[in-house]
């Protein structure tokens, strides 16, 4: 009996010791695969290919801000011409497009009648400053009165008055070029008839162009009368002039106020009429030179760039372009030494963490890109 309950008894320690083996053989492994797998995971935080940023630190340099805005190109004159007196058209003096001085003749109606009437005036004037005469000598001699001197000098006047009528009806005969400048239109031709005030020609001055444009009400307050700028214009010439007018008061529907550049065009080689861009000096401010291919869009569609902050965090800034030149755009309201993003930043959200690599730094960029490609 003690012997039977003996073997039983044996019987479970000896399966207790294989169980109590098989534990710690099972939690020995775990704890030795838990060693050997936090290796990678920390290796893998410590430079997450993901999150990995090319940057260039810069400082800010002061530049002009310009102010640069869309417009477009006018004659600084445009006159409606029209004819002052009634008759037949009977000469073309200038084809449209021609180029033409102050006095140049335009059209010219038929003459003779008034041609006629003026030679009558200018009898008349002779035949009544001999009765002046006469009269004059006349009362001299106390043979006339002074009322009928009076009367001869009111006489003499009123020929002299219809002179000048008639000189002036002989002059509007003919339409001329009010000003230097170029025949822009042309409404009549020889054998028509037309009354006066009916449209004969649009004549611009095209010796001067005005390039206007719209400012902001922020943009406004850096611009005078005098002040010099530049416009590009759609041909791809540049020219420069000189402000002449900046509006008082802004439109009212779209609050901006109007500017006109006046550019000297003495030869007439500029055309009006196309678009432009204004550029006009603003103010001196500190700005970055970048790439124009480093702006990017955040997700409300504004155009900037994405930084690096000093807690290595994105943070995307809307840009303020101070400055377009040939070798780049230069970014006001950045801080004054600034980490700027220059590969990646498509790939990473602003207020993301990452690990940022200077531009120079072409190993740690190599092997960031091979611990990529291994993963």
């Amino acid at each position: 009996m003690q012997q039977g309950n003996f073997s039983r008894y044996k019987s479970w320690f000896i399966s207790a010791g294989i169980v109590v083996a098989v534990t710690l053989w099972v939690a020995s492994g775990s704890l030795g695969n838990t060693e050997d797998e936090s290796t990678p995971s920390d290796a893998a935080i410590v430079v997450p290919t993901q999150n990995a940023v090319r940057v260039r630190t810069q400082t800010a340099e002061e530049v002009m801000r310009t102010i640069v805005v869309n417009g477009k190109t006018a004659p600084a004159r445009i006159a409606q011409l029209s004819a002052e007196t009634d008759g037949r058209i009977e000469l073309i003096g200038a084809e449209r497009g021609a180029n033409l001085e102050r006095g140049n003749l335009i059209v010219r109606m038929d003459e003779r009648d008034r041609a006629a009437r003026l030679a009558q005036a200018e009898a008349t004037v002779k035949q009544r400053e001999v009765e002046y005469d006469a009269r004059q000598r006349l009362k001299s001699e106390s043979y006339v009165s002074e009322a009928q001197l009076q009367e001869g000098l009111a006489l003499l006047e009123s020929a002299r008055a219809e002179l000048t009528r008639a000189r002036l009806d002989l002059d509007y005969m003919s339409v001329r070029a009010p000003f230097g400048g170029a025949l822009q239109d042309r409404m009549v031709e020889v054998g028509d008839f037309v009354s006066r005030g009916d449209p004969i020609a649009t004549f611009v001055d095209n010796r001067t162009i005005i390039v206007s444009a719209n400012l902001s009400e922020f943009d406004a307050r850096f611009v005078d009368v005098g002040d010099t700028a530049e416009a590009h214009l759609a041909t791809g010439e540049t020219v420069r002039g000189r402000i002449r007018y900046v509006a008082p008061v802004a439109d009212e529907a779209t609050r901006t106020f109007v500017v006109e550049l006046e550019v000297a065009n003495t030869d007439g080689a500029l055309r009006a009429g196309g678009t432009a861009e204004l550029r006009i000096p603003a103010e001196m401010v500190f700005a970055h030179r970048i790439s124009p291919s480093l702006l990017t869009l955040d997700d409300a569609g504004n155009v900037g760039v994405k930084i690096v902050n000093g807690l290595g965090e994105v943070e995307f800034v809307v840009a303020d372009i101070a400055l377009s030149s040939n070798d780049g755009i230069w970014l006001a309201g950045l801080p004054e030494t600034t980490t700027i993003i220059t590969v990646g930043q498509g790939y990473v959200a602003d207020g993301a963490i990452v690990s940022a690599i200077p531009e120079d730094d072409v190993e740690t960029a190599v092997a960031i890109k091979g611990g990529g490609e291994a993963d």
